[in-house]
């Protein structure tokens, strides 16, 4: 995958993290949404730590 590709999943990484952030809102008021609650939060945190591997790949290593 090269840089411009990245940087392309990575934003949509981002929209669909901010999406499960509004869906989460909207069903935590529901009691009876409890169990879709938190596998929606799952995906969130492994939205995340995607997110956060594809930022690590695009940052340049620099050698001290």
């Amino acid at each position: 995958m090269n840089e411009d590709e990245m940087r392309k999943r990575l934003e949509i990484l981002k929209v669909e993290h901010r999406d499960l952030d509004a869906a989460i809102a909207a069903l935590s008021e529901n009691p009876a949404t409890q169990l879709q609650v938190a596998r929606l939060k799952k995906r969130k945190l492994i939205l995340k730590d995607q997110i956060a591997q594809l930022a690590d790949a695009l940052i340049p290593d620099i050698i001290a």
